[in-house]
Parts: structure tokens; C-alpha cells; sequence
């Protein structure tokens, strides 16, 4: 379900990437798009720069989006909501969705239809402006945006879940369904670890206090920048 959307994600980051190289930790292998990278949660913690954050100049509409990278019809939210629908939506015209069933992970409900569901970046918009995004091309934001390429980076959740996250990090906001919170964190380092954004120190903070109560997964991660 997930190699799929790695397929669309190509398109939109085909003058950013480089060959992967074969998996290898940081030190060992260095950074740079394409390069995939594999280590304990933790230590992909940090490995994140600290920095203060620093949101001036930022405008949502920096981040196109939603996109149809692959020219198929269907734009990146479509993408997302075809990709993980527990049972899947019926395609009409236009890639108009209907029916269909979805999983939230981030409230632990069942959701019919498309309309319930908003399509959430796990590390938001203004808070990847704040962390690095700021210096970035256009075309790196909007693949930033409709980033289909790592399954963490974009997710399908119920509309009241996103809209009470809106563009808080872990320090104010985790997701109320408690059992998923270690892997909400560790998707949140993954991705930030892709696209190498930094943290600020409360964030950090916050981030390591939930880690000490989850197992240090490891995780693999192919750099986007």
C-alpha cells in the first residue's frame, strides 16, 4: 500500500534526489537526498540540530499543495485516502472519492466516508517553516507538501483530530489515543530526520520524555534533502 505512493512521490522530487546509497548509519554514510539511513530512534533524536524557531515570513500558501505529481487525476489528499483506506472508496470522475472506510489513528476511530477526514502532515507546515523550510526553493516546499514517498510524512485522521493538532509540535500536542503516541513521536523524528529539519530545545525536551517511556525502535528513513 505504501510502495505505491512512493511511485507519485518521484515525480515531484526528481531534481531533488540522488541514487540511494545502500543503508548506512550517518556517520558512516553521510547525508544527502536519496541516501537512506538506518537507526535507533534515539539516536535519530539526536542527530537533529537544536536552533530556537523562528516563524517570521510564513504564509501556508508557500506549501503548494495538493498536487497531482504523477498527472493521473488525482491529487496528493486523494493519493493519501486511496492508500489507506481500510476499505477502499469507490473512484469516479475526476478522482471523486465516496464510501469507503478509514482508521484514525490519532483518536482510535472508525470513519465512513472521505468527507470525515482531513489529511494531516505529521510534522506541520508552519512548524517545518519554523524548523528549516524557511530556506528552502519553492519546489522544495511544495515536495515537502505532497511528500508521498514515506508513508509518516503524510496520514489520513478524523478532521475534529487534526484541527485540535492545527501546527503544534509534541511539546503542546500528542494524540489523544495514548497507545499510539510512541509511534506518533517516532514518525515525528523519521520525518523530520528526512528532511532535515531541526528542533528547538522544548520540542527536544518533550520528544525524549515520551521516547523514555516507548522502545527505542529502530528506524529507516531515505533523506529527502
Amino acid at each position: 500500500m505504501r510502495f505505491s505512493r512512493a511511485a507519485v512521490l518521484a515525480v515531484t522530487l526528481a531534481a531533488l534526489f540522488v541514487p540511494a546509497a545502500a543503508n548506512a548509519a550517518p556517520a558512516a554514510a553521510g547525508r544527502g537526498p536519496g541516501r537512506t539511513v538506518t537507526l535507533p530512534v534515539r539516536d535519530a533524536l539526536a542527530g537533529l540540530p537544536v536552533l530556537d524557531e523562528d516563524r517570521t515570513g510564513y504564509r501556508r500558501a508557500a506549501f503548494k499543495h495538493w498536487v497531482d505529481a504523477d498527472k493521473d487525476g488525482c491529487n496528493t489528499r486523494a493519493e493519501v485516502l486511496k492508500a489507506e483506506a481500510v476499505i477502499a472508496p469507490e473512484q469516479g470522475v475526476r478522482c471523486r472519492l465516496t464510501g469507503g472506510e478509514w482508521y484514525s489513528p490519532y483518536d482510535d476511530r472508525y470513519l465512513q466516508g472521505p468527507r470525515r477526514l482531513d489529511i494531516d502532515h505529521l510534522v506541520p507546515l508552519a512548524e517545518a517553516w519554523d524548523s528549516g523550510a524557511s530556506a528552502w526553493t519553492a519546489a522544495e516546499r511544495e515536495a515537502y507538501a505532497n511528500d508521498l514517498g514515506d508513508g509518516r510524512a503524510l496520514i489520513a485522521v478524523s478532521a475534529t483530530s487534526n484541527r485540535s493538532k492545527a501546527d503544534q509540535d509534541p511539546t503542546t500536542w500528542l494524540p489523544p489515543a495514548v497507545g499510539y503516541r510512541c509511534q506518533y513521536v517516532t514518525d515525528w523524528i523519521a520525518d523530520k530526520t528526512r528532511w532535515t529539519l531541526s528542533v528547538d530545545p522544548s520540542e527536544e525536551a518533550a520528544l525524549a520524555q515520551t521516547l523514555s517511556r516507548c522502545p527505542n525502535t529502530p528506524v529507516t528513513v531515505t533523506l529527502a534533502r
